[in-house]
């Protein structure tokens, strides 16, 4: 089954829902801000075809990772680089080769950074686009799910 975890518009924190078609509104543990959402038997049944928060038709996919802990775990290695003469950067390569081969794919909505996991049709969609990407967050672009290709 498809999990979707939208972000708070009030306080920043995850709100994690099961698609369910009679479901209207997801409330954020933290704050109480209720986000309305609209679900339909695709996502249900895992397919991916609009965002239930935003609906929009522009996703991209990515690894399942944390954007913050790779961050850190950048700078750490940076940091001790200077004791290791390098060695640190080579430990990280490692790992983050390993963990590449072992995360799985999420899908990411561009207009409202929605995340779904499990997508059944994960293989339809892109990765990560630059210029789809400030097209839609800095003009507020649709591109109705089409890719934009060069």
């Amino acid at each position: 089954m498809m999990e979707v975890t939208l972000t708070c518009s009030e306080c920043g924190s995850g709100i994690h829902v099961l698609p369910a078609v009679e479901a209207a509104i997801a409330k954020c543990d933290v704050c109480a801000h209720e986000a309305p959402v609209k679900f339909t038997n695709d996502h249900v049944e895992g397919v991916l075809k609009d965002c239930p928060c935003c609906e929009r038709k522009d996703f991209y996919s990515q690894k399942d990772f944390n954007r913050k802990i790779g961050v850190t775990l950048f700078v750490i290695a940076a940091i001790l680089s200077i004791w290791t003469y390098g060695v640190s950067f080579i430990v990280l390569y490692a790992l983050d080769l390993f963990l590449f081969r072992k995360l799985s794919l999420v899908v990411v909505c561009y207009k409202c950074t929605t995340i779904f996991r499990n997508v059944a049709n994960i293989k339809d969609i892109y990765g990560y686009n630059h210029e789809m990407n400030d097209r839609i967050v800095y003009s507020d672009h649709d591109f109705e799910g089409i890719q934009l290709e060069h």
